[in-house]
């Protein structure tokens, strides 16, 4: 068990440095409006990433209804992907280096980060790319196995997640308004080329990748 636990952290270690648009709109947020608003947002992600992960592992009807509605759910998605990248692309930046401190906006937060991953399609291909390689190393594991196992690597994530906000928030008066202005246009970049890549992958050749 234990040894579980410690290969589930280390492989929660190896996933945190694969970035993606989820890591710019958290350092973004972070720089911007404090650590507890980066940290809600990531709240946000974890909690889709675990949906994800028990979709993989206990899912597999679900898994059947997307593969059958796969083009317009990740369309949806998709269109979803690609207003964000448009609203950073576009948003003009000016910094207060206020903290958020309201609930209200914090809960907004923490939908943003959600809404973010839950609407990407390929999250759910790295979820059960990530539950394929497992089980290809370890077997099939028991139902006492998984939860340490996989929750060892959905809390190591999500405590990456807080170093990264924490260390942005500390670090956010010596990044100026140029800084994030080149952060948001290249998150907002990132996730444009994948929202459209994706819409190509899902009509011309009915995959997300």
């Amino acid at each position: 068990m234990l040894e579980l636990i410690v290969s589930g952290i280390g492989l929660g270690i190896v996933l945190s440095f694969l970035t993606g648009p989820v890591f710019f709109a958290l350092i973004k947020t972070s720089i911007e409006k404090g650590f507890y608003a980066g940290l809600a947002l990531a709240s946000g992600v974890v909690v889709s990433d675990f949906i994800y992960m028990s979709i993989t592992l206990f899912g597999t009807s679900f898994l059947s209804f997307e593969s059958k509605y796969r083009i317009p759910i990740g369309i949806v998605g998709s269109i979803v992907l690609l207003s964000i990248g448009l609203y950073y692309l576009l948003k003009k930046v000016k910094i207060t280096y206020q903290d958020e401190t309201s609930r209200i906006r914090h809960a907004g937060y923490f939908f943003k980060g959600f809404f973010m991953c839950i609407f990407n399609p390929f999250i759910l291909i790295y979820w059960v790319s990530v539950t394929s390689g497992v089980y290809s190393i370890y077997g099939d594991l028991t139902s006492r196995e998984i939860i340490p196992f996989f929750g060892a690597i959905l809390i190591t994530l999500f405590g990456m997640d807080t170093l990264k906000a924490y260390f942005a928030h500390k670090m956010r008066y010596k990044i100026k308004e140029s800084a994030i202005r080149t952060l948001n246009r290249v998150a907002g970049s990132l996730i444009i080329v994948f929202a459209l890549k994706l819409i190509y992958n899902l009509i011309f050749t009915h995959t997300l990748i």
